[in-house]
């Protein structure tokens, strides 16, 4: 089972690509939610005021993945898309990347405008440090204060890690473990005729 995926660890250094007098300014940033997205862009849209396009393609997920590419008014399938395929290409997700164009006077043409967006989209994703991360699944614990040295022993030889507690007479504890073994952690839990456990999710 695959429990790993790649992205990226922090945002990308400015990159221009300048293709007959058009500039392309590329950025890559890593994301978790499509929120963080019209943050990036707004960002962006200040710091380029005058721009004439900001497209971009943003893959976020690694059991059910969600993506979009961007046109922004270039003609259909020149920008987003190709600047989506580099983010396939390099087998990362939880990724934007956002292309910035300035407009040179000299147009393209369509198959100028996806070599140009796929090269400095390139470039953004060269220019990031990739790294591997664990697909994690997420359990709530619950179960009265009586049970705790019980749950936390098995937390403790199973290495797993807290990510949050509320220790009263009623305890609930959240923990994470790697995807493959998820189905293990949760047996072990469920046995326990004392202790509830329930599935949060993966991350």
């Amino acid at each position: 089972m695959k429990d790993t995926y790649k992205t990226i660890a922090f945002a990308s250094e400015e990159i221009l690509f300048k293709e007959k007098n058009s500039k392309f300014f590329g950025y890559a940033f890593p994301i978790t939610s499509e929120e963080e997205i019209k943050i990036h862009l707004e960002t962006l849209r200040k710091k380029h005021y005058g721009a004439v396009h900001y497209c971009y393609a943003f893959q976020i997920g690694t059991d059910k993945v969600s993506y979009r590419a961007n046109d922004d008014g270039e003609p259909s399938n020149s920008a987003g898309m190709p600047i989506y395929g580099q983010i396939q290409s390099f087998d990362v997700t939880n990724v934007l990347v956002v292309v910035v164009r300035f407009f040179g006077g000299v147009k393209l043409g369509v198959g100028g405008l996806i070599s140009a967006y796929k090269t400095t989209a390139q470039l953004a994703l060269e220019a990031s440090e990739i790294i591997e991360k664990t697909i994690d699944v997420h359990f709530i614990l619950s179960f009265d204060y009586k049970n705790m040295n019980k749950v936390m022993r098995i937390i403790k030889e199973k290495n797993l890690q807290i990510i949050s507690q509320k220790m009263v007479e009623n305890c609930e504890i959240e923990i994470t473990t790697r995807k493959k073994n998820a189905e293990i952690i949760f047996s072990i839990f469920n046995d326990f005729y004392e202790i509830d456990i329930k599935r949060k999710g993966v991350i």
